[in-house]
């Protein structure tokens, strides 16, 4: 099976693996700069992969994918 990933990285890592994108510097990313890197770093985050275990990160995406779910309380619920 082959993915078209080149709509989610930089020029650099276009036609690359998943393996190598996940290994490759946050900046490989398409609209993270090697800045964006630097400040990661501090963090503990070198790598695509590092960032997308990071902790706090899969704790967004899952309140994100699970907000359409939520319910409005009601004047009556409260």
């Amino acid at each position: 099976m082959s993915l078209n990933l080149d709509n989610l990285v930089d020029k650099a890592y276009r036609g690359k693996g998943i393996s190598e994108i996940l290994a490759a510097p946050p900046s490989a990313l398409l609209g993270l700069s090697p800045n964006h890197d630097e400040a990661l770093a501090a963090l503990k985050i070198k790598s695509v992969g590092d960032l997308g275990k990071w902790q706090h990160a899969v704790n967004a995406q899952a309140l994100v994918t699970l907000a359409h779910a939520e319910v409005a309380e009601t004047a009556a619920d409260a």
